[in-house]
Formats: C-alpha cells, sequence, structure tokens
C-alpha cells in the first residue's frame, strides 16, 4: 500500500472499533538514540495507532519550549536525519510513521533523496510545517513517487477559501492546529475548536486529526469525541525528560497513551 493508504487504514481500523485515532508525537534521538528507540516501541505497545516521528532541528518555529528543548538536546547528542528515520524504521512495520521535518531538512537533502530514504526507513508521510502550499509541488511530487503522503496543516488563523483548497489536495490527514500558539500542554483547549473541527471536516476528503495542547487524557477524550484523530506531543516529550532512565521514560509514555487510548474509547462509547 502506499503511505496514504496505510494512514488511511489506521484511521478507519480505529474508527471500525469506535473511537478516534491516537498519533503521539516523539522526537528522534531525544535523549538519545537508544531512548528514542525505546519510546518508540513503548508507543506501539500501547497501543498507538499512527506515529509522529520529529526531526530535530536548530529552528524549530512551531515548537514550544519543551519540544525546541528535546530537539536542542538530541542535536547535541548526535541526532542525525539518518539516525532518526532509522528509529522510525524499527516500528514502521507495526504503524504508520509520519515524520515531521522542516522544510530545511528535505531541501538541504534534496526532495527527491529524501522521499527515497523516508521510502528505504518504511515511512507512511510526511508533515512539513513551514512549506507553504504555493511552494509545495516540488516536495510532494518527489514524496508521492516514492509512495509518500505529504500531510498538510491548517490553523484556526486560515480562511475558508483557503482551508478548502489545501483540504483538496490533503493527502493521508489534515492537521488541524488547535490554536495560533507553539505546541506546548494547556489548560483548557480553544471554545471555538469543535467548530473548527466540523468546518474542516467537511472541506476534506481524508481524515482530521487535531494537534497541538492536547496534554491529559480527560483533553484527548473530548476532542477525540469530534475529530477523527488525536495528536499529543509535550506532554509525551516532557514525560521522556523527566523520567530518571530509559525503563522510566518507557513506563511513563505507556501509561499516558493507554490511558488516553481508554478515555477516548469511553467517551465514544457514551
Amino acid at each position: 500500500m502506499s503511505g496514504s493508504e496505510r494512514i488511511g487504514a489506521a484511521f478507519a481500523a480505529a474508527r471500525a472499533e469506535g473511537r478516534a485515532a491516537l498519533m503521539p508525537y516523539m522526537m528522534g534521538g531525544f535523549p538519545d538514540d537508544e531512548t528514542a528507540a525505546a519510546v518508540a516501541g513503548a508507543y506501539a505497545d500501547a497501543g498507538a495507532d499512527l506515529v509522529e516521528l520529529g526531526v530535530p532541528f536548530s529552528d524549530p518555529l512551531a515548537d514550544g519550549p519543551v519540544i525546541h528543548d528535546a530537539a536542542t538536546r538530541a542535536l547535541a547528542a548526535g541526532a542525525t536525519l539518518d539516525s532518526v528515520l532509522d528509529i522510525g524504521a524499527a516500528i514502521a512495520d507495526r504503524l504508520p510513521v509520519v515524520a515531521m521535518a522542516y522544510a530545511n531538512m528535505i531541501l538541504a537533502r534534496g526532495a527527491a533523496e529524501f522521499g527515497v530514504r523516508a521510502a528505504e526507513a518504511g515511512l507512511a508521510g510526511v508533515i512539513v510545517p513551514d512549506l507553504p502550499p504555493e511552494e509545495a509541488a516540488e516536495v510532494r511530487r518527489a514524496l508521492n513517487e516514492s509512495g509518500l503522503a505529504l500531510v498538510p496543516l491548517v490553523a484556526p488563523t486560515t480562511p475558508p477559501e483557503r482551508r478548502r483548497a489545501i483540504c483538496e489536495d490533503a493527502q493521508g490527514f489534515v492537521y488541524l492546529v488547535s490554536d495560533t500558539r507553539t505546541t506546548g500542554e494547556r489548560d483548557e483547549l480553544p471554545a471555538e475548536l469543535a467548530g473548527l473541527i466540523a468546518a474542516t471536516g467537511q472541506d476534506s476528503p481524508v481524515p482530521v486529526a487535531v494537534g497541538f495542547g492536547i496534554g491529559t487524557a480527560e483533553q484527548a477524550a473530548a476532542v477525540g469525541a469530534v475529530a477523527d484523530g488525536v495528536i499529543v506531543g509535550s506532554r509525551l516529550v516532557r514525560a521522556v525528560a523527566e523520567a530518571g532512565d530509559r525503563s522510566e521514560a518507557q513506563v511513563a509514555v505507556a501509561d499516558f497513551i493507554a490511558g488516553a487510548r481508554a478515555a477516548m474509547s469511553r467517551s465514544n462509547a457514551s
């Protein structure tokens, strides 16, 4: 199957169970390659439906302090694009892995070569948060030639006409940013989020997954009741940062994922 088909199948399988798909984010190479690989395995074991694999970058403009710090520490520990893709390859046969990579890393490698390397690692798709749709043709073509989906993002500030145009070309799923701030945990999610999810869903031929700000099982359940997918990032990266060792990191992220998935299932069953 193509990357888009694998992603679609994961969302469909979750939907058949009466819940939204759960997509945890992890920073590749954080705090080191071995721990990151263990965390990836824990995600898959605990019931993640897909995994968003962050490639560390020195200027992650979409990311808040928790993920920014993790990227800095991963780079200091020697993480590279290739080492991060190898981490994804270790679980790619168990569930779809979607890389989150800033445009500079793709263009520096060359879009075609990046696509080939990501496909060799078994990835299903790529999210490029700083790549405007108007400038995405070359990257989209290169990824598609390697069987990968280019997953687009929409935000609360995206005008309706532009949102419709983005959704028309969407591959895999639409990443709906919950608010206008950088990544990070929130005490409350925006009151208008449900309406934005509904509007995006009407525009999109592919599933809509919501990220940014979801940091508790209850928030995951609330978003999962109205969206096709739920993306959790900073909360899990913080759990890894606060763990005393590799084993503690695995337990911490697995407990959160299992709890969030259970809460999402209960919410949709009620």
